[in-house]
């Protein structure tokens, strides 16, 4: 009486317990994505990155323009120097200053800056699909933490409806034993039924804790918080109806994964890389115009003679000069660095063929394996379905026949077996089906926030 008394305080503690916690938060699918595209590492480090893109991309287009400086400087200088208002050499401390306005203008050099901005633009592109497939890997990462505590949530709804049946079933044995129409050794061995579902009780709510915590880690959500996961509402028998067409599926996956996009904007980058190195083997031709003035006296000079210029007469009227034209860089010997840039970045694009062809195969056998996968999960639902009522309805009639007293305990026990682990296999297929279609529009590159349901 003492061992049946702590194993239903045990039961009551546990169920109350969940019910008082139920009511703290509830965590809808979509609500976690929202919570792991914002919180998540390795895509906050890939918008970073996509900062830097930008400006790269920026940068070399703004080098297609004029390029401007001012320079400027103020000296003293002891020794011989010439005064260029007096167009006389003197040995003395001189004061100066100096100002100039330096304008560029690139006309041609090779298309090499052209095909740098180019690629510059190509390597962003590269950087947004990759932002958006690193989306897509955090959203499938969650997907499965997300299903694997749907399921330790329903296994322990398995497990405590199975705990209680138990004990039901043991009250009916234990009266029937006490009016003797059934031996002992039948509420012993339904005692012992009880104990073990108690048991899978704890073990069930102890992986829901488990997983459920690392859930909410990966959220950078309070662990402390008892939060409860909500089923998406998807209609699985939607989802059972659906034959997609593999060939369909492959063309789609070739033309939408971020991944595969990636690889081919990196290839085109590299190609005109390379043709922008290969452009420095061409003369360079560009325009130049140069407006500056200066200054300079003689330390203590005196400023009442004849030959004085102030400040404003040198600067701003007597030294202003300007210059312009055209510049030619003609490259004859440079010690074979071009070369060695062109084939170095040349081994480079070629390697990144290679990649995008590797990359290509990649998508077909994910789409490939995701399809069989979504095909196999469909079978194991429809299984699960037809296992599940056919050992609900030999455990029902087992069970009466066992309060009739025309079974053995045996048969009973296997029976109940059989039932719950068909309950169990029933909920692993349904959410594993039900998640399918995340881990198909992942394989596709067409897993999107806003595509999600709630």
């Amino acid at each position: 009486m003492k061992k049946i008394i702590i194993v239903l305080l045990t039961f009551i503690t546990i169920s109350s317990g969940l019910h008082a916690q139920d009511a703290d938060s509830v965590l809808t699918f979509k609500k976690a994505v929202q919570l792991a595209l914002h919180n998540s590492n390795a895509l906050n480090t890939e918008r970073n990155n996509l900062i830097q893109s930008k400006v790269l991309r920026t940068t070399n287009l703004v080098g297609l323009g004029p390029q401007a400086e001012i320079n400027g400087s103020a000296y003293r200088s002891n020794g011989n120097s010439f005064i260029q208002q007096e167009g006389t050499v003197v040995n003395a401390t001189v004061d100066g200053i100096q100002a100039s306005l330096n304008v560029r203008q690139p006309i041609f050099g090779g298309l090499s800056q052209l095909n740098y901005a180019r690629g510059s633009k190509e390597l962003l592109d590269a950087k947004l699909e990759q932002v958006d497939r690193t989306q897509e890997d955090v959203i499938s990462t969650l997907a499965t933490r997300y299903l694997q505590v749907l399921l330790d949530q329903e296994l322990l709804k398995i497990a405590i409806e199975n705990a209680g049946a138990q004990r039901k079933q043991y009250e009916q044995t234990k009266a029937e034993v006490g009016v003797g129409s059934r031996s002992p050794v039948d509420e012993y061995n339904q005692l012992a039924l009880v104990s073990n579902a108690d048991l899978r009780v704890t073990q069930a709510e102890y992986q829901l804790i488990s997983d459920r915590a690392l859930l909410l880690q990966s959220l950078m959500v309070d662990p402390t918080t008892y939060t409860v996961v909500a089923e998406p509402s998807w209609d699985v028998n939607t989802l059972a109806i659906d034959n997609p067409d593999l060939q369909l599926l492959i063309a789609q996956a070739t033309e939408s994964r971020s991944d595969l996009k990636q690889v081919r904007h990196q290839e085109e980058a590299a190609r005109l890389t390379v043709n922008a190195v290969r452009g420095t083997y061409f003369p360079s031709l560009s325009a130049f115009y140069n407006n500056g003035s200066a200054f300079n006296q003689l330390k203590g000079a005196d400023k009442t003679a004849a030959n004085y210029r102030s400040f404003d007469q040198q600067f701003l009227t007597d030294n202003r000069y300007n210059s312009y034209g055209l510049s030619l860089n003609i490259p004859i010997l440079g010690g074979f660095q071009t070369r060695y840039r062109t084939v170095q970045n040349k081994v480079l694009y070629e390697n990144s063929k290679l990649i995008t062809n590797t990359t290509e195969i990649q998508v077909k056998a994910d789409v490939v394996r995701a399809y069989e996968n979504f095909n196999n999960s469909k079978k194991a639902y429809s299984a699960g379905l037809t296992g599940l009522d056919a050992s609900k309805r030999a455990y029902e009639l087992e069970q009466e026949r066992f309060n009739l007293g025309i079974t053995t305990f045996v048969d009973f026990a296997t029976a109940n077996r059989t039932y719950v682990q068909a309950q169990t296999d029933m909920a692993q297929a349904k959410y594993r089906f039900l998640f399918q279609k995340i881990m198909m529009d992942y394989a596709l590159g067409t897993l999107k926030p806003e595509s999600l349901p709630e």
